[in-house]
């Protein structure tokens, strides 16, 4: 994935997308857009960085997994196979990018939407309501056949993002890269010279985040250089404070 920092507004219909596509808990986002700010008083400019698992190449998260419920695929890409997952959470620990999120909910309680068996949501909905789970996230997706996609099979497992296997698998971009209004998210095989992603590498110059800890994340950003925080996080910004 490619991210252009020169396009993207903050408007996190990145996150609104990730959370719908993936069924994900309450207040738990796969998809975190970073607001930072550059320059001194009075010429101070507002910047945003999204954040998605940055599907490392040499992800410590696998590495530390007692189970190997955490694993790579072939294809690059990094998931978790809730089925052999057994919640020690050692991957959250060992992740230098703060993507993983701990599932405390069973299924059932994971779920904060609307009842939509309610009769008296039939004069607003004229029947037209949609499916509160995607079922493409109890498929079983690689040759082994894992249970990977989406939030909340169990309880007492660790989730993050997974570049929407379930598309991916499809031919699709991840939902969110489908749903940015600006184009700021690029999605692609980064060994084919063609792709979209190779050839806005090869225009800009990149940055991956934390590049000293030889993770190799395969998210880049490009259109800006990396955040100037003299060692300071980057401020997260509730999702509740948006406006």
């Amino acid at each position: 994935m490619v991210i252009d920092l020169d396009r993207c507004m903050g408007c996190r219909a990145c996150m609104e997308a990730c959370k719908v596509e993936n069924n994900t808990s309450e207040q738990i986002f796969w998809m975190n857009v970073f607001r930072y700010e550059e320059g001194d008083y009075p010429d101070v400019t507002m910047k945003f960085l999204p954040r998605p698992c940055q599907h490392c190449e040499n992800p410590p998260c696998v590495k530390v997994c007692p189970t190997q419920a955490r694993y790579q695929q072939d294809d690059g890409i990094v998931l978790t196979d809730f089925e052999k997952c057994i919640g020690c959470r050692y991957c959250i620990v060992a992740c230098p990018y703060g993507v993983n999120f701990f599932n405390w909910k069973d299924p059932e309680d994971n779920y904060y939407g609307l009842d939509w068996d309610d009769k008296e949501l039939d004069s607003v909905t004229d029947g037209a309501v949609p499916p509160w789970k995607n079922p493409d996230l109890d498929k079983r997706y690689g040759p082994d056949e894992r249970l990977v996609a989406g939030s909340g099979h169990f309880r007492g497992t660790t989730e993050k993002c997974t570049f929407c296997i379930q598309r991916v698998t499809k031919g699709l971009d991840p939902a969110c890269v489908e749903t940015c209004p600006v184009d700021a998210l690029i999605f692609g095989d980064l060994d084919d010279p063609q792709s979209d992603v190779s050839q806005t590498l090869r225009k800009k110059s990149s940055f991956k985040l934390k590049e000293e800890l030889n993770t190799n994340p395969k998210v880049r950003y490009v259109g800006q250089t990396a955040p100037q925080t003299d060692g300071r996080e980057i401020e997260a910004i509730p999702i509740e404070a948006r406006d």
